[in-house]
């Protein structure tokens, strides 16, 4: 499937690169939830996603040695499984995370009276214990990142990232972890830009920052602080796209 879609599409202007797989979690199905647990137990076999696409990222350059491939670890493809990727060898693939920690106390909470902010103060570990959530905090998650990268020598870029956008601290929470990407020199990409179809956004858009911090508000309210961050670090932006322009 990928090596025909790679022969199709290697040449066409839009097409930045092959994302493989969004989000493998193998790891799910058996109801694992520690990469270390998991590879114990299943690496080498059918339900570990390093036996996988280094077969389908060969295919692919059997046909196009130069459209970059993006791979993506289990568990989400978040930062606590990447060190368990094993990179191919190939010279431009891009190795993914996404970023949505703490997602169970922070990032993903739904909407009610009380809810834990940033910066702050909650058990960050499930030890019973309260522990401090700051840029720190998040300085220390993503040295995962720099450790594997600095053992590989290979890029790695955030190709997903957000936060629910009625926590308390949320513009904070995206100011810091967007000045800590620019710092450590990842590419980006918010989580999501939701479309103008109305059935679609009247029933999803905790992600859609247009809408600002309100949860009941389903109409555009720009400025608000959460869009000022993403603008703030979208302005930064030197390199731009392809040149490709469609009237």
């Amino acid at each position: 499937m990928w090596q025909y879609t790679a022969a199709r599409y290697q040449n066409h202007p839009v097409v930045v690169g092959y994302d493989l797989m969004c989000e493998p979690n193998a790891a799910g199905i058996r109801d694992i939830w520690e990469p270390k647990d998991f590879y114990n137990q299943y690496g080498g076999t059918t339900l570990d996603w390093n036996q996988l696409y280094p077969k389908i990222s060969s295919a692919i350059r059997e046909v196009d040695p130069e459209t970059p491939i993006l791979i993506g670890g289990m568990g989400w493809s978040s930062i606590r499984w990447l060190p368990y990727l094993k990179p191919t060898g190939d010279s431009r693939t891009v190795y993914l995370v996404h970023q949505y920690e703490p997602q169970d106390q922070y990032t993903h909470q739904e909407y009610q009276s009380s809810l834990n902010r940033y910066p702050g103060e909650f058990d960050l570990d499930w030890d019973g214990n309260p522990d401090p959530f700051n840029q720190d905090w998040l300085e220390g998650y993503f040295t995962i990142i720099d450790q594997f990268q600095n053992e590989w020598n290979v890029p790695v870029s955030v190709n997903e990232y957000g936060v629910v956008r009625w926590v308390p601290g949320g513009a904070e929470f995206l100011d810091d972890q967007l000045s800590l990407f620019e710092k450590q020199g990842f590419n980006h990409a918010i989580w999501m830009w939701d479309p103008a179809w109305e059935p679609w956004t009247e029933e999803v858009n905790a992600m859609n920052y247009r809408f600002g911090l309100d949860p009941g508000t389903q109409v555009d309210d720009v400025p608000n602080p959460l869009m000022d961050v993403l603008q703030k670090y979208w302005s930064q932006n030197t390199i731009r796209p392809s040149g490709f322009y469609s009237e």
